[in-house]
């Protein structure tokens, strides 16, 4: 349905260009505080130009007219985006200043309403007259010309239709020649293109014959290679295989045999290991009673004989040491220097013969458990001989001789 126009409070004397830049503002689809606006800046406008006695109806005029009436019966729906777009494009105030103004343009309304509502309508229906009489007058200058034309494009037509005519029968004479020429050559060209194409087919099939026999040869070859270098290296794999399995099995042949080396040997140091262990606590004299007890009084004899030689030994020393004191006054020979010495030696001599008194301390207790008479190195039993006139030995002969 088209929408509901509001009268435009204009002057009789306006233009329809007027008209049209005030109707949109008009419109329904415009908000509450538009209205005043728009109707402030119209009423503004009518009041700043003058009216006119006569007015001025051309093409323009009535063209701008038809496009007032058309947009009279847009719907409302799509005006609105346009009224939004003017009214914001003409007033852009904050919120309290757009509220000042439009209660001023309600009171400029009111008091003018009563005013241009005559004049209003007045303007409406004197601009629906000049309308209809437009509208008239166009339709019937359009006849006119649509007649007019019809003829004019009727009368070229026929013209245009013989000049064509002409031209097409001349086009086809020189076609057909052309053709005709074009027919030969191309059969000329065809059959050379024919011959030539049947020479070329036997040549690639001559060379893909000749390919193909090569690339069989050269296939049968690779295939022979291929079979020949495949079983050299089977076999060089099967002999390495075998060689890998006789180094395995001589491998292992080798393991078992120094594992039963292996075996014997600690079968044997563990006897050799036993051997010593029962050497080690052997006791070779222990039966021999009466020979231990005469290497017991031995024994004694020599310790006793160690302790009496400690004593004087010592006992020379301390001599010397007093007689040392003594000659310190008078040392222009050198004697108190060969004194020294002499005690010096006394002393070292007691203390091997202390040496001497612990190993026969030792021998004894060895000759108490039975044990005297083995060698500490070999654990072989040491000669009667020997123990008799070494007092005390620990080791064998030849024990001795190798340290």
């Amino acid at each position: 349905m088209p929408s509901k126009k509001t009268p435009v409070a204009t002057k009789p004397g306006r233009s329809a260009t007027v008209a049209k830049k005030v109707t949109p503002s008009t419109k329904a689809g415009v908000t509450s505080k538009s209205q005043p606006v728009a109707k402030k800046v119209s009423a503004k406008k009518a009041a700043a130009k003058k009216p006119l006695t006569k007015p001025v109806v051309k093409k323009k005029s009535t063209l701008a007219t038809k496009a007032v009436v058309t947009k009279k019966t847009v719907p409302a729906k799509k005006v609105v985006p346009t009224t939004k777009s003017a009214v914001k494009k003409k007033v852009v105030t904050p919120p309290n200043k757009a509220a000042a103004k439009k209660v001023q343009a309600k009171k400029v309304t009111n008091a003018s309403s009563a005013v241009n509502k005559k004049a209003a309508a007045t303007q409406a229906a004197k601009e629906k007259q000049l309308l209809a009489a437009a509208k008239e007058k166009a339709a019937k200058a359009k006849a006119a010309a649509a007649a007019k034309a019809t003829k004019e494009k009727q009368a070229a037509a026929a013209a245009a239709a013989k000049e064509k005519a002409a031209k097409a029968k001349a086009a086809a004479a020189a076609k057909a020649a052309a053709a005709k020429a074009k027919v030969a050559a191309a059969a000329e060209k065809a059959r050379a293109a024919a011959a030539a194409k049947l020479a070329k087919e036997k040549e690639a099939k001559a060379k893909a014959a000749a390919k193909l026999k090569e690339s069989q040869r050269r296939a049968r070859e690779k295939a022979a290679a291929e079979a020949k270098k495949h079983k050299e290296a089977e076999a060089k794999r099967r002999a390495i295989e075998a060689e890998r399995a006789r180094k395995l099995k001589e491998i292992e042949r080798r393991n078992h045999e120094e594992q039963i080396r292996q075996e014997r040997r600690e079968a044997e140091e563990r006897k050799r290991v036993a051997a010593l262990e029962a050497k080690m606590h052997a006791t070779p004299y222990a039966k021999d009673l009466k020979f231990l007890e005469k290497i017991r009084e031995l024994l004694l004899a020599k310790r006793a004989e160690m302790l009496a030689m400690i004593s004087v030994s010592e006992a020379e020393a301390d001599e010397m040491l007093v007689d040392r004191e003594r000659l310190e006054y008078d040392d222009e020979d050198g004697s108190s220097v060969a004194s020294d010495i002499q005690r010096d030696q006394l002393k070292d001599q007691a203390v091997l013969y202390r040496q001497s008194v612990s190993y026969i301390d030792v021998a004894l207790s060895r000759v108490d458990d039975g044990s005297y008479g083995r060698c500490d190195e070999c654990y072989e039993p040491i000669g009667k001989a020997r123990l008799e006139y070494q007092l005390p030995t620990f080791t064998c002969v030849t024990c001795r001789a190798s340290v």
